[in-house]
């Protein structure tokens, strides 16, 4: 019920559509989601769970998953971030993939809704040291499309694989395309 819901909401009364899929079979991996202009973006990541009936989730500072909200951020696929005992960022999300037998994280490589010059790297990092594929997500507002692309597992040299990330996103625009990052 709630997936013919989410379907008719998105399909027919915001006009989008989702191109491309997700394998289920691919239980793992890092979902590269840009541009990331505005807060829309994330009932746009919400619909496109719904509706293709995967887990999607998203890491946060543990500190988010207390009462009152804790319960719905985990319903929502979010899983706290525990960082004690020297862990970094990277190192503490790959232990989250070794944990869960299903972990497709979301991330925003722009870290922020504001332009940027240059992708942080985190989310690759994370995929190469979990073992995981990426799978770049373009949310595109400018033809109003949810691009799902083709996964890449890191080969472990940033630069190249990076080039290859990036062509699933030429000529995509965000909500406010003026403070996404260019592709080129």
């Amino acid at each position: 019920m709630k997936k013919r819901f989410y379907k008719w909401i998105f399909f027919k009364l915001m006009g989008w559509k989702i191109v491309g899929n997700i394998d289920a079979d691919i239980k793992k991996c890092v979902m590269m989601a840009l541009p990331h202009t505005s807060a829309h973006d994330f009932y746009l990541g919400i619909f496109t769970r719904g509706i293709t009936g995967l887990e999607m989730n998203w890491v946060g500072k543990k500190e988010l998953f207390r009462f009152p909200f804790g319960f719905y951020f985990k319903y929502m696929g979010g899983e706290p971030l525990d960082r004690t005992g020297g862990l970094n960022k990277v190192d503490s999300i790959a232990a989250i993939f070794k944990r869960k037998e299903i972990f497709r994280l979301a991330v925003a490589p722009e870290g922020t809704r504001e332009k940027v010059g240059e992708l942080k790297t985190g989310f690759y990092y994370i995929a190469l040291k979990a073992n995981v594929p990426i799978i770049p997500v373009a949310f595109n507002f400018g033809k109003k499309e949810v691009n799902l692309g083709n996964p890449l597992m890191p080969s472990g040299n940033l630069e190249a694989d990076m080039l290859i990330l990036k062509k699933h996103y030429i000529g995509v625009k965000g909500k406010i395309p003026e403070k996404g990052y260019f592709f080129q």
